[in-house]
């Protein structure tokens, strides 16, 4: 995915008034619409130019656009192709997205476009006075392996755009205290109803969907619903097998068997220790072989009379492919 910078693109600071995008925008839409322009590119530009203006003129598309800006200059460096937003830039990001797809408005927009704004961000409403539900609301949370396995009840600050007394765009805090259920899994959705905008005419408020996200854990690595854990055996465990003591992400410690002849980067599996749900993970552990430093005399005497015992080359496939 290519990174777009909409500024950029209009020849604009980030400081820029809604006044400076107008005129931006005007002068550039003269200078590269395709039934005038004489320029080879105008098409392309213009399409380039009319995304820009659709994000830089709307202050909730703006000031994501702009929280996302700020973590990437947090990080440093980028690459232009293949970008990849940094993760979970959105989270605690409250934002307005539909539900019915992308717009013919939007058809033509960037895959950079559809991945920060969710695509189609529209509501339609026919007449001023008529009832319309409130739009359904969107918001990532970021919970641990341990609360997904246990349940638990967090608090939540989401940030949500609003305009003050004087009409100026804002960020409002709001806090809410939300029940994990026990077996939640990265991906799926909380529903919380009727917290999500306001209803029209008197209408019901829409609800706030939070995505699931697993946090980083030191010790486990998250794969759909299955766990990974890097299990640390030294080589005689590995060559003459062993029972070894481990902890599993539920508290309770558990003996598994290495098995003779065992070699780095096998998996041993532990069914259903996993995250849990309908269909519960299971918790794969992948053999890590650590040699003891040889940083004595008799360790170093140690290894020199294993090489006797045990000759063992374990580059013996390479003889006679030499070039």
């Amino acid at each position: 995915m290519e990174f777009k910078d909409y500024y950029k693109s209009l020849g604009l600071e980030r400081s820029a008034s809604q006044d400076e995008i107008r005129q931006a925008y005007r002068k550039l839409a003269r200078k590269y619409h395709p039934d005038v322009s004489k320029e080879a590119d105008a098409q392309e530009r213009m399409r380039e130019i009319n995304e820009a203006n659709d994000v830089l003129r709307d202050e909730e598309k703006r000031a994501q656009y702009n929280a996302m800006l700020d973590q990437i200059a947090s990080r440093g460096s980028y690459s232009n192709e293949g970008f990849q937003a940094p993760p979970n830039w959105d989270e605690g990001f409250e934002f307005h997205r539909s539900s019915d797809g992308h717009s013919a408005d939007h058809a033509e927009f960037s895959e950079f476009f559809s991945s920060l704004f969710g695509q189609a961000q529209q509501q339609q409403r026919n007449q001023r006075n008529q009832q319309v539900r409130g739009e359904d609301q969107h918001a990532a949370i970021e919970v641990s392996i341990e609360e997904s396995l246990k349940g638990a009840e967090k608090e939540i600050v989401l940030r949500a755009l609003k305009h003050d007394e004087q009409g100026q765009l804002t960020f409002e805090n709001r806090t809410l205290n939300v029940k994990i259920p026990m077996g939640v899994q990265p991906g799926q959705y909380i529903r919380l109803s009727g917290q999500g905008s306001p209803g029209y005419g008197g209408a019901t408020a829409g609800d706030l969907y939070l995505e699931i996200r697993i946090a980083p854990h030191e010790r486990y690595r998250v794969e759909g619903s299955d766990l990974y854990m890097n299990l640390p055996v030294t080589p005689t465990e590995a060559a003459l097998g062993a029972s070894i003591e481990i902890p599993t992400p539920n508290g309770k410690n558990v003996s598994v068997s290495v098995p003779p002849n065992s070699r780095a980067g096998m998996k041993l599996r532990l069914r259903d220790y996993g995250l849990q749900g309908k269909t519960h993970g299971h918790l794969y552990l992948v053999l890590e072989i650590v040699l003891p430093p040889a940083l004595s005399e008799a360790a170093k005497q140690a290894y020199r009379h294993l090489s006797e015992v045990i000759p063992f080359d374990p580059r013996h496939d390479w003889k006679g492919h030499a070039s």
